[in-house]
């Protein structure tokens, strides 16, 4: 199936999960995880409808999309990868938001680099297996919110987690629950600032993802096939 007709099959089922949940479909971005995939295929999503592509690395995904936004600036590219922090500099300067901050040090890193446009950031919240990274809980997610707002160059705006690699469906929402569960937290503790963003859910989980309250869901594979 081409690229366009996989994104009409992730319509539907984006549509079906949300009337069966009593959820808008506007209330969800569906983000194209373009990270090794040619600029061809990029353009072949973004003319069936995709705005929000996901990068994991800093180099591939300046290299790809600097031209690529010259033609469509309206585009939205995000770094969902482990971030580096002498790679931070350059992370700052092109992406859109940051997915991926896991830690405080990166939270410092990157206010030294911050523009004068405020840097969108997402927390990521370890729910998965001991080698994924993120911040462990409620305590950690709250002393890095308080750095973020903070700083004039960054802005919050929510929480990002991988659920575990399992068959597993209990372990798997419950992982999404969790991360709903601290948003709700932080919105409650620093209301001031927008927490709206729960970028939860990729090609295999995404459904379970949206029943739990995801408003963004990464999706590679079934938009693009296996890479190779």
């Amino acid at each position: 199936m081409s690229i366009a007709g996989n994104i009409a099959k992730l319509e539907e089922r984006i549509q079906k999960v949300c009337d069966a949940a009593g959820r808008k479909r506007d209330e969800i971005t569906l983000m194209g995880v373009s990270k090794f995939q040619p600029i061809g295929f990029v353009e072949e999503a973004w003319q069936a409808g995709i705005r929000c592509f996901g990068e994991s690395r800093v180099k591939e995904g300046t290299g790809k999309f600097e031209g690529f936004r010259e033609k469509h600036p309206e585009v939205e590219v995000h770094l969902i990868g482990s971030l580096q922090r002498n790679k931070a500099k350059a992370a700052a300067a092109f992406f859109d938001c940051i997915q991926s901050v896991d830690r405080e040090a990166l939270i410092g890193e990157l206010e030294k680099c911050a523009g004068e446009k405020p840097l969108p950031l997402l927390l990521e919240l370890h729910t998965g297996e001991e080698s994924k990274s993120g911040f462990a809980g409620l305590d950690e997610l709250f002393r890095a919110a308080e750095l973020i707002l903070k700083s004039e160059g960054l802005r919050p705006r929510g929480l990002m987690t991988m659920a575990p690699f399992t068959a597993d469906e209990k372990a798997v929402r419950q992982a999404f629950r969790s991360c709903h569960l601290a948003a709700e937290e932080l919105k409650k503790r620093f209301s001031e600032a927008a927490w709206s963003c729960l970028s939860m859910g990729m090609s295999g989980d995404f459904e379970t993802a949206i029943e739990e309250g995801s408003t963004l869901v990464r999706i590679g594979t079934a938009i693009f096939g296996e890479r190779y």
